[in-house]
């Protein structure tokens, strides 16, 4: 097949984009939200047309909120993000929002949250477990299942090269969110991690059901059947299902993405790249790895001898 002949090429766009995404990380930094940060976040709806963003960041320094950051919602909305404050700053920061009027006149004040530092840092630290525990029982149930694949991959091999592709699914959004957050004022928050574990089974699933593919068809080879052939042979015969399913589902999260609520575009918008990436690897990715670790292994056991 000719992902499996051309696979050099797939490897050379990946390790592109992972050194996009890193070096993303490394000038940009992840711009973690209050979920992890801590601090305050406030949504208003205006009863008219909402003012301009530089009237209203105008109003807010007036009344001593310069460091807030800015978000408009729809037509109507806008979201404010600052670090934590009380009651009385809270009330403070409706005066000032309002302009001196009458605040339920102006705006209706639909959501006001406030997370301390200590609970942010709690929830950034459960969420890096969550990641690293789904990758570790990846790694475990993909040896369990396919531990009676001894040959010419020994089973191990297929959970290490499932969690190299998972690790590429994930960097590729992740580097996608350090330049929205410099760029656009994007943040990371529990959707943001949502999306990311979301991604993971998908990921994972996609690349199953190639590999189990071609736990199939080994046991059906013959022992002069070449590997590459047979893993090429087994993603030939799953291609139009995973690709079938992903457009499915590029199409709902599309969907999402421009007609859904303001809050929840940066959460489809991650599982969007998470599926293109995801199929991506699946198909162009995974499979062409353990036919590149079997060569890799054969030309090792003939240099030996």
């Amino acid at each position: 097949m000719i992902i499996i002949k051309h696979r050099h090429l797939f490897y050379i766009f990946s390790g592109f984009l992972i050194l996009v995404s890193i070096g993303a990380l490394v000038f940009y930094g992840l711009p973690l939200g209050i979920d992890f940060t801590g601090g305050t976040i406030l949504e208003v709806e205006f009863v008219g047309q909402r003012p301009s963003i530089d009237v209203l960041r105008e109003r807010l320094g007036g009344a001593g909120f310069s460091e807030a950051r800015l978000q408009p919602s729809g037509e109507k909305s806008l979201i404010l993000r600052l670090p934590d404050i009380t009651e009385e700053e809270h009330q403070a920061l409706l005066v000032g929002l309002a302009n001196s009027g009458v605040i339920s006149e102006i705006f209706k004040e639909k959501r006001f949250d406030s997370i301390g530092p200590v609970i942010g840092k709690e929830l950034l630290r459960k969420a890096v477990i969550a990641i690293g525990l789904v990758i570790l029982l990846i790694l475990v149930f993909i040896s369990w299942i396919f531990r009676k694949v001894s040959k010419p991959v020994s089973s191990w091999k297929y959970a290490v090269i499932a969690i190299l592709a998972l690790i590429h699914d994930v960097m590729i959004p992740v580097g996608l969110f350090a330049v929205l957050g410099r760029f656009f004022g994007a943040e990371v928050d529990a959707l943001f991690v949502t999306a990311l574990l979301t991604i993971l089974g998908f990921s994972v699933h996609d690349t199953i059901v190639v590999f189990d593919r071609i736990r199939e068809n080994l046991s059906k080879a013959s022992a002069s059947d070449d590997f590459a052939f047979t893993v090429g042979k087994s993603l030939k015969e799953t291609l139009g299902r995973s690709l079938a399913t992903s457009f499915a589902l590029f199409l709902m999260l599309a969907s999402l993405f421009w007609f859904g609520a303001e809050t929840t575009k940066y959460f489809a918008l991650t599982l969007l790249v998470g599926v293109i990436t995801g199929t991506y690897s699946s198909i162009c990715l995974a499979s062409p790895l353990i036919v590149t670790w079997n060569d890799f292994e054969q030309r090792r056991r003939k240099a030996l001898t």
